[in-house]
């Protein structure tokens, strides 16, 4: 939610709004080298960047587009290195609902050809709306 711009931290005391407002602002730093990258290219799709974002100064559209690339790849590193006993992970192998189990070692499930489901993110946590988790 940080990333994608829709986040609800509001803070507690003033230091606390201090850092989101830094927080923001290294957010549009780093998404504004991102589009200058984009468009500075000479890529055939420079134009077609440039039109997309347009007139989005704190680059949201982009930060949107950004989590849609790599959420699987930002999950996948949170989620693999998380210990056994964490407890915000889903059950998501071998069924659904009630059959379902939990992935081993919180990574990813194992289709039953033995290959791994890799986009089968194991919590649900970056659509669950903030202020209910």
């Amino acid at each position: 939610d940080i990333i994608r711009g829709r986040d609800l931290y509001e803070g507690y005391d003033q230091k606390d709004k201090e850092q989101k407002v830094k927080l923001e602002n290294k957010l549009k730093d780093i998404f504004k080298n991102i589009y200058n990258e984009l468009t500075s290219t000479n890529g055939k799709n420079v134009a077609e960047a440039q039109k997309r974002y347009e007139g989005d100064l704190d680059f949201f559209q982009l930060r949107e587009d950004w989590w849609t690339a790599n959420r699987a790849t930002v999950w996948k590193a949170i989620t693999c290195a998380a210990k056994v006993g964490d407890t915000y992970f889903r059950p998501t192998c071998g069924g659904s609902g009630n059959n379902a189990t939990r992935a081993i070692h919180q990574c990813r499930c194992q289709k039953k050809d033995g290959t791994h489901d890799s986009d089968q993110v194991p919590t649900y946590f970056d659509y669950v709306p903030q202020y209910l988790r």
